[in-house]
């Protein structure tokens, strides 16, 4: 069998009100451009009977493949297991709340296999969100851009479109999926665009995402960019650090025990006692903490090295996959 055009994987929570109507939305996008598709639908922990909706929809049609996790997980783990489920030549993520329109997909799809693009990244540039969830994410968008080197206006949009390539080579897991293009970049893809989309006003339920993800977004985005330049190898850091801690504590100290040898053996004058000046205490300071830096350096090789898979999560049931 043939590989679809298309995947469209849509994590989701708590979201049975909109599904059947996204789905149609969906289907009526891809038989009016001719695309062969899949929807996966990734259930993360639903208590609302959205499980039910996508078992009805799987039976209805072949092309819905339904993943449920026993309990919430994350949107970073939702769409980490629908990348290594899909099997589209091209692979489209979306929300479930009906704020994305199906209607960019074509668009989205011809970025990626006319124009080459590895990721394309859609941009709400106008929202119908409230100005206390507006305002941060510009700044956060800002934050990330200047970090990062890509320019992108909304890093979090979560209709993207990615080559095959790309989501088989990536892994997503914490609440990283904030930050796929950053990732996908260090992977080694580079060409990375945008577009434009519609944001649609909620129609049922409300958002899952509170002002604590603005907090969580900043110390996530230091992680990545951490783990991204020295996550395979932190001696180059801490090692870095800890040996020119160590070597300027101890030049210092040698500095100390030299000018006191020169007064007595030299001037035959009396010296302070090198423990009298702050500035061993200072040096001392630099030697024990570039050792301990250094040590951990060596210890996190050691962890990377051995670590097994980040990725912890029990799929309950299955649909069409």
């Amino acid at each position: 069998m043939n590989n679809p055009d298309i995947s469209v994987i849509i994590p989701l929570l708590n979201e049975a009100e909109s599904l059947k109507e996204l789905f149609g939305w969906i289907k009526k996008a891809m038989e009016e451009n001719n695309f062969s598709y899949e929807v996966i639908f990734v259930d993360d922990g639903s208590k609302d009977g959205s499980w039910k909706v996508i078992e009805e929809l799987s039976v209805s049609s072949q092309s819905v493949k339904g993943i449920k996790f026993r309990r919430n997980y994350g949107k970073s783990a939702a769409l980490n297991v629908g990348f290594e489920s899909a099997t589209g030549d091209v692979i489209i993520t979306m929300d479930a709340d009906l704020q994305d329109s199906p209607e960019e997909i074509p668009e989205l799809y011809r970025m990626i296999k006319n124009e080459d693009y590895d990721l394309v990244s859609g941009w709400k540039k106008k929202r119908y969100d409230p100005i206390t969830k507006t305002v941060p994410t510009k700044l956060f968008n800002y934050a990330t851009q200047v970090m990062s080197g890509i320019k992108l206006h909304d890093f979090n949009c979560g209709l993207k479109a990615y080559k095959k390539d790309v989501v088989k080579s990536i892994e997503v897991y914490g609440e990283m999926h904030r930050y796929i293009p950053v990732i996908a970049k260090w992977a080694g893809f580079n060409k990375i665009g945008e577009r434009v989309v519609q944001h649609q006003k909620r129609k049922y339920g409300i958002t899952k995402f509170g002002m604590e993800r603005f907090i969580n977004g900043f110390l996530d985005l230091v992680s990545i960019m951490f783990i991204s330049k020295f996550g395979k190898r932190p001696m180059h850091l801490f090692g870095l650090l800890g040996t020119l801690m160590f070597a300027i504590g101890f030049l210092v100290s040698a500095w100390l025990g030299g000018d006191k040898l020169y007064h007595v053996f030299y001037l035959k004058t009396p010296a302070r006692l090198i423990t009298e000046q702050p500035l061993f205490y200072i040096a001392l300071a630099a030697m024990i903490l570039g050792t301990q830096l250094f040590l951990a350096g060596f210890i996190a090789e050691l962890i990377s090295r051995n670590s097994s898979e980040r990725n912890s999560y029990l799929v309950e049931k299955r649909c069409n996959t």
